[in-house]
C-alpha cells in the first residue's frame, strides 16, 4: 500500500472538494497544470504520501480522475472499479485511506453511459444474464436500483441509473461502521458526482456530501 510515513492532510474537507471543482475547470477550459514531474517531486513522494482526496470511480478508460481533476502526483487516492461498485476489497483500501492516509474527502464518481449500470439495468428490467463474473459485479449494483422510473425514456433512465447507483455506492460507505463513525466524528466528508463525458464537466450530486 506503500509507504508508512504519512500524516493527514493539511487542507479541510471543503478545501479538497473546492480543489476538485478548480481542477475540473481548469481541465474543461484547457489549462491543466499537471502532471508535471520532477526530481524533487519525486524524492519528496519517495518519503510518503500525502493525498487531500480518496475517489472511488469506474474503469472507464475515458474517466482518468487524475486528469479530469487536473491532480498531481500524489494528491489523490483512487480506486478504479467498474460501476465504481462497492466490494470488500474496496472497502479494505477506502479503510487503509481513511486510518493510514488520513484523507479528509472521500468521493464517489460516476460517468454518463456507464456500461457496467447499462448490464444491470438489463438484468433488472429483462432479466439479462452476463458472463459469471460479470453478473458477479452486476448483482451488486442492481440493488441501488429500485427505486427508477420505470415510464422514463431509455436514455432518461440510464441517467437516472448512474446517479442512483453513485448515490448506491456512497450508502454502502454510509453504512459501515468505520464510515459511518468517521462521519459522525467529523474526521471525512463523503461527497457524490457523475462525470459529464462528452462536455468534461463533474457534476457534484445535489446534498451529496455529507
Amino acid at each position: 500500500m506503500g509507504s508508512d510515513h504519512t500524516k493527514p492532510s493539511t487542507i479541510s474537507a471543503d478545501e479538497a472538494l473546492q480543489r476538485l471543482i478548480a481542477g475540473n475547470e481548469r481541465f474543461r477550459q484547457g489549462q491543466a497544470h499537471f502532471p508535471t514531474v520532477c526530481k524533487e517531486t519525486l524524492a519528496d513522494l519517495a518519503r510518503g504520501q500525502q493525498p487531500y482526496a480518496t475517489i472511488l470511480g469506474c474503469s472507464d478508460s475515458r474517466v482518468p480522475p487524475e486528469l479530469i481533476f487536473d491532480a498531481n502526483f500524489g494528491e489523490l487516492f483512487i480506486l478504479r472499479l467498474a460501476g465504481n461498485v462497492v466490494s470488500p476489497e474496496v472497502m479494505g483500501s477506502l479503510q487503509y485511506a481513511g486510518q493510514h492516509l488520513h484523507t479528509p474527502l472521500f468521493l464517489v464518481l460516476g460517468h454518463e453511459g456507464c456500461g457496467a449500470v447499462k448490464a444491470a439495468l438489463e438484468s433488472k428490467l429483462y432479466d439479462v444474464q452476463h458472463g459469471s463474473r460479470i453478473q458477479i459485479l452486476v448483482d451488486n449494483i442492481v440493488p441501488g436500483l429500485r427505486d427508477l422510473e420505470a415510464s422514463a425514456a431509455d436514455e432518461d433512465r440510464l441517467a437516472q441509473a448512474v446517479e442512483a447507483n453513485v448515490r448506491w455506492s456512497m450508502r454502502q460507505l454510509q453504512d459501515s461502521l468505520e464510515g459511518s463513525r468517521a462521519l459522525e466524528e467529523g474526521r471525512a466528508k463523503l461527497a457524490g458526482a457523475v462525470y459529464e463525458i462528452a462536455s468534461g464537466r463533474v457534476r457534484f450530486l445535489a446534498d451529496s456530501a455529507t
